[in-house]
């Protein structure tokens, strides 16, 4: 019974603080309107606790039956967003409530709107809990492995959608402010459910929002409200100063701005962050050394299987200076025996992705050298997973992944449940698309471990992935991890002097 459906959704929305009673009748009335429905036939919610994701199912499986939309992945999805942009409060709304919780602490008010967003199911915290998730106790600290499945797949009655969709530069991407509301089309998003938070980044208008499928906890992105470019210069530092100030007890850090080390969206300026500790924070310096010019800066190498210099100081002036000048220099360092050349042909290769954070009252920014040259042998980049370990890990490796969190594709949710019952029972691997790229590492892994039963397997082999993912941080650093890449390390430390 739609009617009752409806309700449900009403004493959630009212549970949860996103209406008042005194709202119930009008958005009710929106309910009806979206859903085309004529009559309302009165009832009480259903005493139980299914969650948004529930409550939300039964409306949109209406919306099928009744022909407004079409059974797709992606007509779902924007319709219970246009469902819930119903009972999102408006902007003013959030935002002064937003104020009021800062008053009290900076803490408080990201408490308030980390919930508040899962509440109206931006942050979709049902589908993130899908996601695979363990540990990987490594020579570098403990690294997080995740294989992503929070992301609904894409139905080909969308893609096909998507196919016929006239062009259109509104919003102009997915960061861009003109989102908040926007209905959504087949090639964007819906987010009538979502609403930023307006800061102040370097004297410029940004906002922060939360990611809807954030990678870990309260994963939020700070982005201009101009449509500008990613850019990684001497400004950038102080922006990330700027936002600790504002957020102390959030890390915040910024992809490179350059193509493969780069993130997936380099043409609007943006950062990520969020009130999480990664393997990368905890790792210890191994090897120290001074900048003449900063004597209020302590500088160190991490230990940590990328190349990261780390800087801290409470002086957040000279700290910014002192990245400033480690960029520099390091965007036009070329070492040819360590195979790192600051451009050729015109095309710059260096550059690096700046994480920051506060400890006590102390900045401190940790920069990871980047370098996306690319070889005819490796043309994906020769600071890369290499082509062996593609079968766990192709993609780029982004600033999450940089600090210590795999995110592995989706596909490795259902690949790796086929080889480990393939292996126990002996199957030919190369006859199945599912399992033939794994099919030479398995061997290895099955050599390695003789124990391997049914009892261990799943764990064998989530140890095996999370040893790749080491392997795969340990290709993308740009001074190996032996006795030549530190000797090549130092010899760039002493163009800092």
């Amino acid at each position: 019974m739609i009617c009752q459906e409806i309700q449900n959704l009403l004493a959630y929305a009212i549970r949860t603080g996103l209406i008042q009673p005194e709202d119930e009748i009008v958005v009710r009335n929106q309910l009806m309107d979206v859903l085309h429905v004529a009559a309302w036939e009165a009832s009480e919610p259903a005493e139980d606790s299914r969650s948004v994701d529930e409550i939300l199912a039964k409306l949109v499986d209406y919306a099928c039956e009744q022909g407004l939309i079409e059974n797709t992945n992606g007509m779902r999805d924007r319709f219970d967003t246009r469902l819930m942009g119903c009972m999102t409060p408006y902007p003013r709304e959030v935002q002064r409530t937003f104020r009021e919780k800062y008053d009290v602490s900076p803490q408080t008010a990201t408490d308030w709107y980390f919930a508040y967003n899962q509440n109206v199911n931006y942050v979709r915290a049902g589908r993130i809990a899908k996601d695979i998730k363990w540990t990987y106790p490594s020579e570098y600290g403990v690294l997080d492995i995740t294989i992503n499945r929070s992301k609904p797949e894409k139905d080909p009655r969308d893609i096909a959608a998507a196919r016929t969709q006239q062009a259109v530069s509104y919003p102009k991407c997915q960061l861009c402010p003109e989102n908040a509301g926007f209905a959504g089309t087949a090639t964007h998003p819906a987010r009538q459910n979502l609403r930023p938070i307006s800061i102040r980044i370097h004297d410029e208008p940004w906002q922060l929002q939360y990611s809807p499928y954030g990678y870990y906890n309260e994963h939020c992105i700070a982005f201009n409200q101009k449509h500008v470019p990613m850019k990684i210069d001497a400004a950038v530092f102080e922006k990330l100063f700027d936002f600790l100030d504002f957020l102390p007890h959030y890390f915040i850090g910024s992809n490179a701005d350059l193509p493969i080390v780069g993130g997936s969206i380099l043409s609007h300026e943006h950062f990520q962050g969020g009130h999480y500790t990664f393997a990368m924070a905890k790792a210890p310096v191994e090897q120290h050394f001074t900048l003449p010019d900063y004597p209020t800066v302590n500088a160190g190498i991490l230990k940590w299987p990328m190349s990261v210099i780390r800087l801290e100081s409470q002086d957040r002036t000279a700290l910014a200076a002192a990245c400033d000048l480690v960029l520099e220099h390091w965007r036009r360092y070329s070492d040819p025996e360590a195979f790192i050349f600051a451009e050729t042909d015109g095309t710059p290769h260096n550059t690096i992705t700046p994480i920051a954070r506060m400890c006590g009252d102390t900045y401190q920014c940790d920069l990871v050298l980047r370098n996306n040259i690319t070889t005819e042998e490796r043309p994906l980049g020769v600071y890369h997973p290499n082509p062996s370990l593609h079968h766990i890990k192709k993609e780029n490796i982004g600033l999450i992944e940089v600090m210590g969190l795999a995110v592995l594709p989706a596909r490795l949710a259902t690949e790796l449940e086929v080889l480990r019952e393939s292996m126990l029972t002996g199957a030919d691997l190369t006859a199945d698309s599912r399992t033939a790229s794994h099919a030479v590492w398995a061997q290895e892994v099955l050599a390695r471990h003789p124990e391997f039963c049914a009892e261990n397997a799943e764990s064998i082999l989530q140890q095996e992935v999370g040893a790749v993912f080491e392997q795969v941080l340990c290709d993308a650093g740009v001074f190996a991890r032996n006795a030549e890449g530190s000797e090549a390390f130092r010899r760039f430390l002493c163009t800092l002097k």
